[in-house]
């Protein structure tokens, strides 16, 4: 174990190389509010209690019964009768003492009569296991105070989640396989400066092969555009001939045999990596021209203020381009020529900073705000992501559920395929509108499935109508949903509640991007698919 490592660092551990300081800070920050301790309920708390959520409170008025015991790990006998809410937040409170734990015994109906605003404190609010109807008030009062909203369903064999926020920013997306910000086509000063104190024709055997594969590059580039109007390597063809042009550049011995020059393979082998134009990404445009972005006020988030510095920075010293992001990847190369190549770029992307912060002060002191509100190692991390901000907007569940607002036209072509995903929201919906006009779930009473599974079609075809979904839902879904009888086994709850929990950390921490909107798990398929409803 490292010496000088806190045992906060050391418990930890891996999330922290996941989400870093900052976002265990956010983590430890936040208070979750979960409505309904159902197992799908219990399964996400424990995901968040286990990283180290700040705090949660359960808003529950049930008791514990027997079902709850059947398909919650967290629940014994001897806890029936008792309040849910209560007796899961001990339970979980028991997995890390770190975390504050609260509960309340009353219903989110109950609270929503009486004190509607008691949602507006939290950080995120989730709710499992809810009727249409409370959904749709907590949805909009959470709305309108701006709250974040994650909706989770186990129902039989199906795993639901919705989620409900008006704007989510993100500045650490971490996308797969980003490729490096070279800036080769286009090198800036610094890095010109630099490439000019090298020339592999005139180099010392021992130096040329320990030159870093980015200036073997550069080096070879310089040639390339000498005899091709100064143009780049585009497409297939020209890139192939680009690698055996690196490739005669490799030493031979006496012998005519090309020696062993690992860095000129490496050179070869990133070559797409090392020609990657430096461009602004389309979802970077769409940012710079977004409403908020354009028109900046006194209620603007840190966010916008930091896209319009970033903005300002691109059309003026950024001559097009974004800043710098100042990393370069490991390489085979003498150490002290890949610490100088290093510096190069880090020095640069340490000036670009610089600049967007000059941006970012002169805007903050337009809208009457401190310099402080925005930290410089957040205009750092800010410029060090430009290229992989990311925004979502999800639409309300009043526009989802809104006659004249629902997406008919797109789930009628998503209903191409009779076995979607999307099938199994319809069957969702049907079985709401069962229980508002039977005041319980279809096939929750073993002697009535027959009889629910004509209702049960009955309220599906209304829903269709009413909506006006010109689709055909095979009759083998309604009677699975029927033998399903609401259940929640624990395997799709514990499934749902990894998912979940997933989610729930993304939006606490701002980092990583979420689903927009809706995602269904079919658990007879064992497939999943995301749909923005």
């Amino acid at each position: 174990m490292a010496q000088g490592r806190t045992l906060k660092e050391q418990k930890y551990d891996r999330q922290l190389r996941l989400w870093g300081d900052h976002g265990q800070e956010a983590l430890e920050s936040a208070h979750v509010c979960l409505v309904n301790a159902s197992a799908t309920g219990t399964e996400i708390l424990k995901n968040l209690v286990l990283p180290g959520i700040g705090s949660f409170t359960i808003v529950d008025g049930n008791q514990v019964s027997g079902e709850d015991v059947g398909n919650n790990f967290f629940l014994q006998r001897n806890s029936i009768g008792k309040n849910r809410a209560q007796n899961v937040m001990e339970l979980l409170q028991e997995l890390n003492h770190d975390v504050s734990g609260h509960f309340v015994e009353e219903s989110a109906e109950t609270l929503l009569d009486n004190s509607p605003s008691f949602f507006s404190r939290f950080s995120l609010v989730i709710a499992t296991q809810i009727p249409e109807s409370t959904l749709l008030r907590l949805a909009e009062v959470l709305w309108c105070s701006n709250i974040p909203f994650l909706v989770c369903r186990t129902y039989g064999l199906v795993g639901y989640m919705r989620i409900v926020v008006k704007e989510h920013t993100v500045i650490e997306s971490h996308p797969d396989n980003a490729l490096e910000d070279l800036r080769l086509d286009h090198p800036f000063p610094e890095l010109d400066d630099h490439l000019q104190h090298f020339s592999l024709d005139h180099m010392e055997r021992k130096d040329h092969s320990h030159t870093p594969w980015i200036i073997i590059v550069a080096k070879f580039l310089e040639k390339w555009r000498v005899a091709n109007d100064g143009q780049i390597p585009n497409n297939y063809k020209e890139k192939e001939a680009f690698r055996e042009m690196i490739r005669q550049g490799i030493l031979k011995n006496e012998n005519g045999v090309p020696e062993d020059e690992e860095n000129f393979e490496e050179a070869i082998k990133n070559v797409n990596t090392a020609l990657g134009a430096s461009k602004i990404p389309s979802s970077i445009d769409e940012i710079f021209n977004d409403e908020r972005c354009v028109n900046l006020s006194q209620q603007s988030s840190s966010f916008w203020i930091l896209a319009r510095a970033l903005k300002e920075f691109v059309l003026k010293e950024g001559h097009g381009n974004l800043p710098v992001r100042g990393t370069i990847p490991d390489m085979i190369a003498d150490s002290d020529k890949f610490i100088r190549l290093q510096s190069v770029y880090r020095d640069r992307a340490k000036k670009d900073a610089a600049a967007v912060g000059a941006y970012v002060a002169r805007l903050l002191g337009s809208l009457a705000k401190p310099p402080e509100r925005i930290a410089q190692k957040d205009i750092r991390l800010f410029c060090r992501n430009a290229a992989f901000l990311r925004l979502v907007r999800c639409r309300s569940l009043a526009e989802e559920y809104g006659l004249d607002t629902m997406k008919k036209d797109e789930i009628t072509s998503w209903m191409d395929n009779p076995d979607s995903e999307l099938v199994l929201y319809l069957m969702l919906r049907a079985v709401d509108r069962f229980y508002k006009h039977h005041g319980r779930y279809p096939g929750v009473c073993n002697y009535q499935v027959e009889d629910d599974i004509g209702k049960l079609k009955t309220c599906l075809s209304g829903f269709l109508h009413e909506y006006g979904i010109s689709v055909t839902v095979k009759d083998d879904y309604i009677h699975e949903f029927c033998r399903y009888g609401a259940a929640e086994p624990h395997t799709i709850a514990s499934f749902l509640g990894g998912a979940a929990a997933q989610e729930a950390i993304k939006i606490i921490t701002g980092q990583f991007v979420i689903f927009n909107n809706t995602f269904i798990y079919n658990g007879m398929s064992q497939t999943s698919a995301t749909f923005q409803l």
